[in-house]
C-alpha cells in the first residue's frame, strides 16, 4: 500500500508551507523585506499501462493507461517580488529604493554584498555604513562639521557646512540589478548574494538603465500581506489533516488485512 508514503509526503509538504508562511509573518516589520512561496511539484509516476500501449485483446490503442503518482515534492521556495510601502522617517541616511534595485555593501571578508535595507547609519569616522556596519558603495565619509546631509534621486550626497552657501558634493551612491533577481541567495541579515542564477550584477545610476531611485527620509516596509498569510496558514492546516486522515485510513485497512483468516 502507497497511500502511507503518499499521504507522508503531504504532511511533509504542508509542513514546509507552514514553516515558509511562519518565516513570513515573523518578518512582517522587516525593513524591505519580500514574501517567500513555497511551490511544490508531483514526483515520478509508476507507469502500470502506459498511453498510446497497445491492447493486447482486440489490438486498440489506450488512451490514457493507468499511471500512479508517488507524492509530491518541494520545488522551490521563491521570493515574491513586490514594493514594499514606503514609511516616512525623516532620518537624513534613511533611504528607500523606489523601483528596482539593491544597494551594494561590502562585507568583512571583501566580497561583495546587496540589500534593499535602506536604514543606512554613520560610523566614528563619518564612513556610511549599514546597521550592522557594512560599509556602502562607493564608500562615502561625512566629514565631522558637516551641518546637514541631502541624497537626491540620482543617488548623490550632499553635505552642507556652516561657512558655506553652496553644498559639497560627496559621492553618489550607486544601485544594482540583477537579470533574475528570484536567483539571488539570501544570506540573512537583509543581505543577499550573486549566484549564477542571478546573472551578474550591474551597477549603475539610480533612475536609469531600469533601475529606480532613492527617497530620503523613507524606509520600504515589508510586502507581507498578513491576511493572504493568515489565509495560507488555514489551507496548510486542513491539507495536513487531509493527509492525516489518509494515514488513518490506509493504517485501518492494513489492520482490516492482519485480521483476515
Amino acid at each position: 500500500m502507497k497511500a502511507l508514503q503518499i499521504a507522508a509526503s503531504g504532511m511533509a509538504a504542508q509542513q514546509m508551507r507552514v514553516d515558509v508562511v511562519s518565516n513570513n509573518l515573523a518578518n512582517m516589520s522587516t525593513t524591505a523585506y519580500n514574501a517567500r512561496r513555497a511551490e511544490f511539484a508531483d514526483l515520478q509516476y509508476e507507469q502500470i499501462a502506459r498511453p498510446g500501449t497497445i491492447s493486447a485483446e482486440n489490438g486498440a490503442m489506450l488512451p490514457t493507461g493507468v499511471q500512479m503518482g508517488m507524492g509530491v515534492r518541494p520545488a522551490a521556495v521563491s521570493v515574491v517580488l513586490s514594493q514594499g510601502t514606503l514609511s516616512q522617517t525623516n532620518g537624513d541616511l534613511d533611504l528607500a529604493i523606489e523601483g528596482r534595485g539593491y544597494l551594494e555593501v561590502t562585507l568583512p571578508s571583501g566580497g561583495t554584498a546587496y540589500t534593499r535595507d535602506g536604514g543606512l547609519k554613520r560610523t566614528a569616522d563619518g564612513l556610511i555604513v549599514t546597521s550592522e556596519g557594512h560599509e556602502v558603495a562607493p564608500g562615502i565619509t561625512i566629514p565631522a562639521d558637516a551641518r546637514s546631509l541631502t541624497i537626491n534621486a540620482q543617488g548623490e550626497v550632499y553635505a552642507y557646512f556652516a561657512n558655506q552657501v553652496q553644498p559639497q558634493l560627496l559621492g553618489q551612491i550607486t544601485l544594482a540589478g540583477f537579470t533574475n533577481e528570484k536567483g539571488l541567495e539570501a544570506i540573512g541579515g537583509n543581505l543577499y548574494l550573486e549566484t549564477a542564477a542571478s546573472g551578474p550584477a550591474q551597477s549603475g545610476t539610480p533612475g536609469s538603465d531600469g533601475l529606480g531611485s532613492l527617497r530620503q527620509g523613507y524606509l520600504e516596509e515589508s510586502s507581507v500581506d498578513a491576511v493572504r498569510e493568515v489565509t495560507e496558514l488555514i489551507k496548510a492546516q486542513r491539507g495536513y489533516e487531509l493527509n492525516a486522515k489518509v494515514i488513518t485510513a490506509a493504517d485501518q485497512m492494513l489492520a482490516a488485512t492482519t485480521q483476515v483468516r
